[in-house]
């Protein structure tokens, strides 16, 4: 059996610093100082490890397809959807094809694609989603040879170029908005909260750290689905269905709830038709609000108040830096273009509808 091949995962467990800090050390990066100890530490253990540092190949234009690979956890988000239409428009503007993997967030799935990258051989790579755990270093070995960018939630650490959202932010404003409303007993409704969906897990955070801040932390009830629908494939209207039946649930067991918040549109939607069909108003029996800004929540019908983080803008961002690497790469003479690393984030906004108004101030009666 071969030798295991060295990775930066172990000259950073050999070293005692981060997979971070081992890549930009190694790979010389200008825009960041270590100390003199830290740097010979880490030299050290690549060296008695004997770790190669992988190097980015020059790809010369040949005949073959302009080809950028998008992957995708599910297109059954309308999120994932105005996400790709950004991506296409860039990529259609510089004769590019767009070839999406949906990994309906099946871990099998996703490692299945990263293995085909080879056969594949795409000028870039775009997750819309933080990669799994299990999958991260297999992703840094692909963005060492191919231009690769993620649009994830800021915690990651990963030294790849990145479209980030600080997901506690998206969390924050709904909570703030709702408070100056004067809701002080509020419900959270969100897909699974499982350990690998830190975006999910960050908003929530988020949400209820405004509350507590604000002293009214044992007001907010977070209602999550069942872990196990993670492992199941979405339907269309899947996050829906999750919004409308643990709402019928919140609304059975707790008459002081003035406010229900969805973690995207879509979940806000479900929460919307289990509120009405309850015969309940809104805004002035329950408050509601989304994530997202989908073309849906503007709908006069619906008219969802929901944070905008501008998704269609994110998807023309990760195509327009993954054409300047292939640009960077073109252009350079010996296949070592200058280090660089792009992080672009956004500022999510607040967008107030009709669906929220001023807390009431009666319990809910029995309709």
């Amino acid at each position: 059996m071969g030798r295991k091949k060295v990775t930066s995962s172990d000259v950073a467990a050999a070293s005692g610093v981060s997979q971070a800090t081992v890549s930009m050390i190694l790979n010389r990066r200008e825009n960041v100082s270590f100390s003199r100890e830290t740097v010979e530490k880490v030299e050290a253990a690549a060296k008695e490890l004997g770790y190669q540092i992988p190097r980015r190949k020059m790809r010369r234009e040949s005949n073959g397809n302009k080809l950028i690979v998008v992957f995708c956890p599910t297109l059954t988000n309308p999120y994932y959807v105005m996400l790709l239409h950004g991506i296409e428009e860039v990529a259609k503007e510089k004769n590019y094809g767009v070839f999406v993997c949906n990994t309906q967030r099946d871990l099998k799935i996703e490692e299945n694609y990263l293995r085909m990258m080879k056969s594949v051989r795409p000028r870039g790579i775009i997750y819309t989603c933080n990669p799994s755990r299990s999958c991260k270093e297999k992703v840094e070995e692909l963005a060492a040879e191919i231009p690769l960018v993620i649009i994830n939630n800021r915690e990651e650490l990963l030294e790849i170029d990145a479209v980030e959202l600080n997901n506690a932010k998206p969390g924050r404003l709904m909570a703030r908005h709702l408070l100056e409303l004067g809701h002080r007993h509020v419900a959270f409704v969100s897909p699974p909260l499982t350990s690998k969906q830190g975006q999910r897990l960050k908003r929530v955070e988020g949400f209820v750290r405004e509350f507590e801040e604000a002293g009214y932390g044992d007001g907010v009830i977070v209602k999550s689905a069942d872990e196990d629908l993670d492992e199941v494939i979405p339907s269309m209207d899947s996050e829906y269905k999750m919004g409308y039946y643990l709402t019928k649930e919140l609304l059975r067991e707790d008459k002081n709830l003035t406010a229900i918040v969805g973690m995207n549109d879509m979940i806000a939607f479900g929460i919307m038709d289990a509120v009405l069909e309850s015969k309940l108003r809104i805004p002035a029996d329950i408050s509601v609000v989304g994530c997202d800004n989908t073309v849906y929540s503007s709908f006069r019908s619906i008219s969802l108040t929901t944070i905008d983080h501008y998704v269609p803008l994110k998807g023309r961002d990760a195509c327009d830096i993954i054409l300047r690497k292939i640009q960077s790469l073109r252009e350079s003479q010996d296949g070592n273009e200058p280090l660089s690393t792009y992080h672009v984030e956004y500022e999510p906004k607040l967008i107030v509808r009709r669906s929220t108004s001023y807390a009431r101030t009666e319990k809910l009666k029995n309709k």
